[in-house]
């Protein structure tokens, strides 16, 4: 009995030991948080160096603004993203403020960037490198929740622009931003935006909330308030690079926004589908003239963008009278398009449902 109790005891303090052997270990393997003071730009520029090699969260003071004076390489106000950096604030602001132009994150292939509950705010890019004014995610993973992208400029994404990669914003906003394209945002990739705001930005040709030449889908958001110099004051799609993807909204409000010429909330202008599902596209203006397309451009003109290796971006559009445009397919399920000005959609009869009062009939939802 006493040797079967020494047994029992030795195997129950050798399982302990062993718990507290393994702990420790657990413990080394978990992800770092390192904490940056506030408006520690050094620490901070140090611990996405640490966190492009080895991982972990970066914390930065709550209500805090973090002040970039001078870029860390040619073109980045921080250093290039090329591991897994997850950066937590708290109603934080990271923010440009130099006479030396420069965006202020660069996600490059491979690399993966998570904001949350922070604000990127007065990026500019320089004339060689001119796109992505807030963050440019180059062929990366870009995840943006509770976050605001505001007040950037650039050639093409006046906030983001995503070549090829992966963009996911979550109750975000991207307003106030500037771009000869894509005010908002530009993207070729894959781009998925739950809740939040395209609103307030200004394009000074193309897409003043959106340029989109990927797979995109927008649920719940509000695109709204955006402005155009000639296409698409809202959303605009095209070809970027040769590029092109499907485009859906879902639960999804397009109002107030204006084009110079054509497609005040839509303007569709490459061979992709547009899928409005339980969406309104209401109170937009195309100014460019009675027959404009105020809520939805969808004439099958042909629009591409080709940004080259220098960034400079190059705009082309068929003129060519003998080739014979068709426009896309544009659905509507169970949305409306009504109020706008001067018309609900354009050409007559190129949305159907649009042109019966902008209500589509009940469809199932694919």
């Amino acid at each position: 009995m006493t040797d079967t109790l020494r047994r029992v005891a030795l195997t129950a303090v050798t399982g302990l030991g062993l718990c507290l052997t393994l702990l420790p270990a657990g413990q080394a393997n978990a992800q770092p948080t390192t904490r940056i003071p506030c408006n520690d730009v050094a620490a901070l520029k140090a611990a996405i160096t640490t966190a492009n090699t080895s991982g972990g969260t970066i914390t930065l003071a709550p209500h805090c603004v973090y002040t970039l004076t001078q870029a860390d390489n040619p073109d980045d106000g921080l250093p290039e993203i090329t591991g897994n950096v997850r950066i937590h604030g708290d109603h934080t602001t990271i923010q440009r403020n130099s006479a030396e132009s420069f965006r202020i994150f660069h996600v490059r292939q491979g690399g993966t960037l998570s904001l949350h509950s922070v604000t990127v705010r007065f990026g500019e890019t320089t004339l060689v490198s001119s796109n992505g004014g807030g963050i440019f995610n180059d062929r990366g993973t870009l995840h943006l929740t509770d976050a605001t992208v505001r007040s950037n400029r650039a050639g093409t994404g006046g906030g983001v622009w995503n070549q090829l990669g992966t963009l996911t914003l979550k109750n975000t906003a991207v307003r106030e931003n500037r771009a000869a394209f894509g005010g908002g945002v530009a993207t070729n990739g894959t781009m998925t935006m739950e809740g939040g705001t395209l609103s307030e930005n200004t394009s000074a040709f193309w897409g003043g909330g959106l340029a989109n030449a990927g797979k995109t889908t927008l649920n719940h958001v509000s695109v709204k308030d955006n402005d155009s110099g000639e296409l698409g004051g809202g959303i605009l799609t095209l070809a970027i690079n040769n590029t092109t993807g499907p485009l859906r909204l879902d639960s999804t409000q397009v109002k107030g926004n204006i084009a110079g010429t054509d497609g005040g909330g839509i303007l569709t202008g490459s061979n992709e589908p547009t899928t409005l599902h339980r969406s309104t596209v209401t109170r937009n203006t195309a100014n460019g003239g009675p027959t404009a397309g105020g809520g939805i451009e969808n004439s099958g003109r042909l629009l591409g963008l080709f940004i080259g290796t220098n960034s400079t971006s190059t705009k082309k559009e068929n003129t060519d009278d003998s080739v014979k445009l068709t426009p896309h397919t544009v659905t509507l399920i169970k949305s409306t398009v009504v109020k706008n000005t001067p018309t609900n959609c354009a050409p007559p009869g190129s949305v159907p449902g649009c042109d019966t009062g902008g209500h589509a009939p009940p469809t199932k939802k694919p």
